[in-house]
């Protein structure tokens, strides 16, 4: 028998795979294609205190091997996901990630608050997002603002609290044992890497905002370089992203050091890329007489 169950920060999950929030909206849509259930988990889309309509258009981008987004972080709010969509989402057997986004402190703890009263089997913050009362920068980007901002949301979060990290930084090494002193009780990583595309012919950005978050099959050697970084850097649970396309790459990314893996932009190519991706981690397994996968994580063999 082959073992695929993960415990992570005390929630089972089924699988290892889940999906990267902002990419599976609330998992409602791909249901029509797929079984939600087919998961171990997914990520919600990122949500904030209240409504946002996002980013004008375009605001997607194609590159070579991933795309570019400004979407703006496009949702109906915190209290609307907390009242209307997670009871419904409760009832299936599978995990839901809570993914949220502040602009000061305040928001974030507001948000906890409101997402450890559902059901959710984890929160997952988004430190990616501007500080509006530090000048506007990440607070991603300042090891003691995140170090600060984690410990005052785990005063207010119940849940398991991941802290999602962002890639573009010095030091992700660095900011990561910021989380870990925080409090945080797991890390995700990596977000989207800053980047651009210019239309020759207007001389223009292609993208409204000018700039956008670069995901996809371009960035997957990056995410593994910084998962083993962390891995080797801190205690914390990862939850591993960036780039996955096949069941190779989430082992690939398992050896890095992640517990959980998940899909993301391969979805909008592959929509049930998941039946694909648990068929050749089974095969793998069996290939290399590996009856449990606990026992790849972190196990990539450095020189």
């Amino acid at each position: 028998m082959i073992n695929t169950k993960i415990n992570f920060c005390g929630v089972d999950f089924k699988n290892p795979i889940v999906t990267a929030s902002g990419t599976f909206g609330f998992g409602m849509e791909y249901n029509q294609i797929v079984p939600i259930e087919e998961y171990g988990g997914f990520g919600a889309k990122g949500l904030t205190r209240y409504p946002r309509e996002g980013n004008k258009p375009p605001r997607i981008a194609e590159t070579p091997s991933g795309i570019l987004n400004s979407v703006g972080l496009q949702n109906p709010g915190v209290e609307y996901f907390a009242e209307n969509i997670m009871p419904v989402l409760s009832d299936y057997d599978t995990n839901v990630i809570a993914n949220m986004s502040g602009n000061t402190v305040e928001e974030y703890c507001e948000m906890a608050q409101i997402l450890s009263d559902t059901d959710v089997s984890l929160i997952e913050m988004n430190i990616s997002c501007p500080n509006v009362k530090h000048g506007g920068l990440a607070f991603g980007t300042d090891s003691k603002v995140v170090n600060e901002l984690t410990k005052e949301v785990k005063k207010y979060c119940k849940k398991p609290l991941v802290v999602k990290l962002s890639p573009n930084v010095t030091s992700i090494a660095e900011i990561a044992k910021a989380a870990e002193d925080g409090g945080a009780d797991a890390l995700s990583l990596i977000n989207t890497l800053l980047g651009m595309k210019i239309d020759i012919n207007t001389r223009r950005p292609v993208l409204k905002n000018n700039t956008g978050g670069l995901s996809g099959p371009a960035v997957k050697p990056v995410a593994v370089r910084m998962i083993c970084e962390v891995h080797n850097a801190v205690n914390l649970p990862i939850i591993g992203m960036g780039g996955v396309m096949n069941g190779a790459d989430v082992i690939e990314m398992m050896l890095a050091g992640a517990s959980l893996v998940a899909l993301g932009t391969g979805l909008f190519a592959k929509p049930d890329l998941i039946i694909q991706v648990k068929q050749e981690i089974e095969e793998y397994m069996q290939k290399n007489n590996i009856d449990n996968i606990n026992t790849l994580i972190g196990a990539a063999v450095m020189n």
